[in-house]
């Protein structure tokens, strides 16, 4: 016969083994664990069966009537008893502690103490005073019992896997039934034929394992049963959280407002169980959408058109005084099979776009509870569609100014990297764009060896428009300048080509010169451009050069050649011609003051004998200390040429 330390060795080694096998699984879900309970009891029971039988069909033979063969039976049957109790226990104590507190830990610790000292007591058969181990017994008891209220996994459990932990339950029970009793009995028939045989009772350990497992099962299987009235009502607050984040979340996982309409309309049905739904939206860009929910458009058309001829309020324009008895109205409306109607309006920034309308074929069939559901979704409806066009207007402006650097990109391209120049003048340019691009241009080009083409130009309007026309005029610029034509007939012939290009009101003001180093002539013509300032050296003076023009554009016939003209200068060594757009002559100062012409002139006179970049770095450090800012509301572009 097994001792009682033999015992005691395999109440350790069942311990550890169903311990280390649940504990290790860290994925275990609540149903998981009362399946491994269930899966044990029923491995023990089936192996328990087989030996029974087997003992049965030995009937009155001598090794049926065999003690030790009886008590081998018993053996087997303890044996598995025991090894179901130990995984109903490991698994318990995962359920117990699923939410840890520090009392709670404390508690379990003591329990556990209790039990390894009534496990030592039986194993080595240590004698202990009756008093203290009634008192031992009372402590484990009361352990018991505080332990099996912590039923906190119970809540989070759904209807589907409660009726499964019932089943798994009074599964159990029956295992828990049948082992009693096989061990009873067969306990009760080896202590007939050995009265000093120790059987399951006899064993402390036994009963408080036994006790605290049958105890956990009946608070586990009445709490389940007990909570399962209120299921649906848990999954159903469930399913609105889950569905509010859906509604918060479509920012972040939706491509465009429709899929946020379609959320909402799909968590405002199964949260109140609505039968039909329609969502009407009114979209400046889009117009009118319409997304139904087992309803067709021409019913949900139906129903609005009937409570708007009937002047029912209250139904879906949301004033306070609603309509009684909406039931009889919906009845009225021609093969219409709902009676309630509840509706709700989606607001982005202060303003109604759409509505939500829900509905039902029982009359009264929303309460003030799901009314404030769907209220809540519908709002948070409206912030994630005003945050999505936030957004899409973000991602607009990024593309925007993603574009508009590839804009200044070629803008700067078409600017000259260098100018012409030779032993008769040097030339200095400056530029600065008050948006992301501009419309002002400068170029040179050499005609031939002693002629040298110069043109600057400013185009009407800003940004990425008037880039475009400076372009047109680039291309104009170099095709024209390599004719050798006369300042007045580039004019002409630029005009003649805008014309095509230009929309109507726009127009690009220039100024065209031919530098001639052979016969020291400036020959110029200017198109409504800023009048050149010029600074004789021979005469010490500085003036402007006021010559009629017309802007290219603004007159769109053959009779341009009317308001151009050719000019022409002599030049001398030190002379200085000072070209300009009229973003320069027109900044501003805090005071609203205008750079103008003359502190544009007194700037000039301030260095002219300098070389042509120290004159223009000097300008332009006049003019950014007169506007006492780095920021402008027009192009800066001056050339600044000296003769030698």
């Amino acid at each position: 016969m097994a001792t009682p330390a033999d015992a005691g060795s395999f109440h350790h080694l069942s311990f550890y083994y169903y311990r280390y096998s649940v504990d290790r699984d860290e994925g275990l879900n609540f149903t998981d664990l009362l399946w491994k309970v269930f899966a044990t009891g029923l491995i023990a029971t089936v192996v328990s069966l087989v030996f029974r039988l087997g003992a049965s069909l030995l009937g009155t033979t001598k090794l049926a009537s065999n003690i030790l063969f009886t008590d081998f039976i018993y053996q087997i049957n303890l044996a598995l008893f025991i090894s179901f109790l130990i995984a109903a226990y490991t698994s318990w104590k995962r359920l117990i502690l699923y939410q840890k507190s520090k009392w709670l830990i404390r508690t379990w610790m003591v329990f556990l103490v209790c039990l390894l000292v009534v496990l030592t007591y039986d194993s080595l058969q240590i004698t202990i005073p009756e008093t203290l181990t009634t008192i031992i017994l009372v402590i484990i008891g009361l352990l018991i019992f505080v332990l099996s209220a912590n039923m906190r996994w119970v809540a989070y459990l759904n209807f589907k896997q409660k009726w499964t932990c019932l089943l798994l339950l009074l599964l159990s029970f029956f295992y828990l039934g049948y082992f009693i009793y096989t061990v009873s009995k067969l306990s009760e028939s080896i202590n007939l034929q050995s009265p000093t045989f120790l059987g399951f009772n006899s064993h402390i350990f036994n009963l408080c394992l036994l006790s605290f497992v049958i105890v956990y099962s009946i608070f586990s299987f009445l709490v389940i049963l007990f909570n399962l009235p209120t299921s649906s009502v848990f999954e159903q607050k469930l399913e609105e959280v889950v569905n509010f984040q859906r509604i918060s979340q479509s920012i972040q996982t939706e491509q465009n407002e429709e899929s946020v309409y379609n959320i909402l309309l799909e968590s405002s049905v199964s949260s109140v169980f609505a039968d039909a739904a329609w969502l009407e939206i009114q979209s400046a860009n889009d117009g009118h959408k319409l997304f139904t929910y087992k309803i067709t458009e021409h019913e949900s058309k139906d129903i609005r058109d009937y409570l708007k001829s009937h002047n029912i309020k209250g139904a879906l324009d949301q004033s306070s005084d609603r309509t009684k008895n909406l039931s009889r109205h919906l009845a009225s409306v021609k093969g219409s099979r709902f009676r309630s109607l509840v509706a709700f309006p989606i607001t982005v920034k202060g303003e109604t776009i759409g509505t939500l309308a829900l509905l039902k074929e029982l009359p009264e069939g929303f309460n003030k509870e799901m009314t404030r559901i769907v209220s809540t979704f519908a709002n948070q409806a409206g912030i994630s569609i005003e945050n999505f066009r936030l957004m899409e207007e973000a991602f607009q402006t990024e593309r925007y100014k993603e574009e508009l650097k590839i804009a200044k990109t070629v803008q700067k391209s078409l600017l000259p990297t260098s100018l012409e120049t030779n032993s008769d003048f040097e030339i200095s340019a400056f530029a600065e764009s008050a948006d992301e691009v501009g419309g002002d241009y400068y170029d040179t080009l050499r005609i031939n060896d002693h002629q040298v083409a110069v043109i600057i130009a400013d185009v009407s309007g800003k940004g990425t428009t008037a880039a475009f026309h400076m372009s047109q005029m680039k291309g104009i610029f170099h095709s024209l300048a390599q004719q050798e034509l006369d300042p007045k007939e580039f004019m002409e012939r630029a005009n003649r080509a805008l014309m095509f290009c230009l929309e109507r009101g726009s127009f690009i003001s220039a100024t065209y010169f031919v530098v001639d180093s052979r016969t020291k002539i400036i020959r110029y013509s200017r198109a409504g451009h800023c009048p050149v300032l010029y600074f004789k050296a021979s005469e010490g003076t500085t003036g402007y050069l006021k010559d009629k023009g017309t802007a290219l554009g603004m007159v769109r016939s053959k009779d341009y050649c009317k308001y151009v003209e050719t000019n022409e200068i002599n030049y001398a060594p030190d002379d200085i011609m000072v070209l300009y757009t009229d973003g320069i002559t027109e900044a501003k100062n805090q005071r609203s003051e205008e750079f103008d012409y003359t502190r544009l002139e007194a700037a000039l006179k301030e260095v002219t004998d300098k070389t042509a970049e120290e004159i223009e770095k000097h300008i332009i450090q006049r003019l950014y200390e007169f506007s006492g800012t780095s920021e402008i509301n027009d192009d800066y572009t001056s050339m600044t040429i000296k003769f030698k």
